[in-house]
């Protein structure tokens, strides 16, 4: 590879590889925000703790892929970082509040008998705090940052309008519908019963919200209502939405047939088709509408030196965490977590 295309390149490997990490994110830690939306609402105090018990041995494991994200952001597209943090600085501080809410209630929740409700209050309160700050960070960034010479001109309160309110609960309804897929899974007969009936709702309002989306999105930017009706575009983009409506069928078929695996599966299935919608939307902007990846990227030199650490080290996460899926899998259905 020549010196010439290095800068080209590299920006779009450690985007892919940042998107990687979101989407991970959101998928894996979804189904576990998600458990603890529908925690207050559990038909039994045993119930909730089959739910704790599920994710007992992989919640932590799941904020890795946070983690990366927010870290490689900052290594490999410093500008983008300067940008968003003043801008959502609030929501994360928030987010961060209610994932260390949830993670203290995780730990203390078996070990305290008296007051094991004031745990089960603190975990369900943390998770919806979480899923609904992360859904106000995705519709802050889709709907875009003012930014002056390269900085964050805007207001502290400017990430809260009507479309990021929107998107916190169209997320905390796909997150909701996430854990009702893992309920069925791994949960008993009645729990899983009750999980059927809490993802057809789910499903419902998600299929609305991604409706809306699909009208409201492409009026906040002139450029992505141009990119997807396009007649041209239009064609060869088609597959993403005619698949996600497909997706979102096939699950309802699968709840309606009651299926054991089939509905967490499509479930990730329409979660990543609407990941895919989304860069599809917002490509190559890292900061819209208004930053490429590439004028926000480090240094080529710099890029490719933390590349080196990142191509050994993501098959390795990548690995122990589908390793740490394969070992506990049956366990946690059993097992208690202590």
């Amino acid at each position: 590879m020549t010196p010439d295309v290095l800068p080209i390149i590299l920006p779009l490997v450690w985007g892919a590889i940042l998107a990687l990490a979101v989407f991970l994110y959101v998928l894996l830690g979804g189904y576990d925000l998600g458990l603890g939306v529908l925690f207050p609402l559990a038909p039994t105090h045993q119930d909730r703790d089959a739910m704790m018990n599920s994710v007992a041995p992989f919640w932590d494991g799941n904020e890795t892929w946070l983690v990366l994200g927010g870290g490689g952001l900052l290594a490999a597209f410093p500008l983008a970082y300067s940008v968003m943090l003043p801008a959502l600085y609030l929501p994360i501080i928030l987010m961060l509040i209610g994932l260390i809410l949830r993670g203290v209630a995780f730990e203390f929740r078996f070990k305290s008998e008296r007051y094991r409700w004031t745990w089960d209050l603190a975990f369900a309160a943390g998770s919806i705090l979480a899923a609904l700050m992360q859904g106000l960070i995705i519709g802050a960034f889709v709907q875009g940052f003012n930014v002056v010479n390269n900085r964050y001109a805007g207001g502290a309160f400017d990430w809260l309008t009507p479309f990021a309110v929107v998107t916190a609960l169209a997320v905390l309804a796909g997150y909701v519908l996430l854990s009702a897929g893992w309920l069925i899974m791994k949960g008993d007969e009645a729990l899983r019963d009750w999980a059927y009936g809490i993802a057809r709702y789910a499903l419902i309002a998600v299929a609305v919200f991604i409706l809306i989306f699909s009208i409201w999105t492409p009026l906040l930017h002139p450029e992505i209502a141009k990119r997807w009706f396009t007649p041209a575009n239009m064609v060869m983009l088609s597959p993403v939405p005619l698949a996600t409506a497909a997706a979102i069928g096939a699950l309802w078929l699968s709840l309606k047939r009651r299926m054991r695996y089939a509905p967490f599966l499509l479930a990730a299935a329409i979660f990543l088709l609407c990941y895919t919608g989304l860069a599809v939307s917002l490509f190559p902007y890292i900061i819209p509408p208004s930053i490429t990846l590439w004028q926000a990227a480090a240094a080529p030199e710099s890029q490719l030196f933390m590349l080196y650490g990142a191509i050994p080290i993501l098959p390795v996460i990548l690995g122990y965490t589908a390793y740490s899926y394969y070992v506990f899998w049956d366990a946690t259905e059993h097992e208690g977590y202590h």
